[in-house]
C-alpha cells in the first residue's frame, strides 16, 4: 500500500544553476535538481534510496505518513515561478 510522506524540504539555489535539496528531518537526504519541475520524480528515487537505507539498518523513517485511502487534507508547500 502506498503512503504519503510529509517532509519538509529545503532547496538552496546553487551558483551554478539548479539547487542542492535537504531535509532537516532525514539527514541522509541530499540531492540536486536542475528543473523545478523535476522534484517529485528526483525526490521520490532520494527516498526510496534512503528508506532501503534505513530498512537496512532497522532504524525508522522520522516522518510522518498518511495511507492514502484516508481523505485527510495535505499541508502541501511549493515554489511556483512567475513572470512578472
Amino acid at each position: 500500500m502506498k503512503k504519503i510522506f510529509k517532509i519538509p524540504l529545503i532547496l538552496s539555489p546553487q551558483e551554478e544553476g539548479g539547487w542542492t535539496v535537504t531535509s532537516p528531518l532525514i539527514p541522509e537526504l541530499i540531492t540536486e535538481i536542475d528543473d523545478i519541475k523535476k522534484l517529485p520524480e528526483i525526490l521520490e528515487d532520494a527516498l526510496e534510496t534512503i528508506k532501503e537505507l534505513y530498512e537496512d539498518t532497522g532504524k525508522r523513517l522520522p516522518i510522518e505518513t498518511f495511507e492514502t485511502t484516508n481523505k485527510l487534507p495535505v499541508w502541501f508547500e511549493s515554489v511556483v515561478e512567475l513572470a512578472v
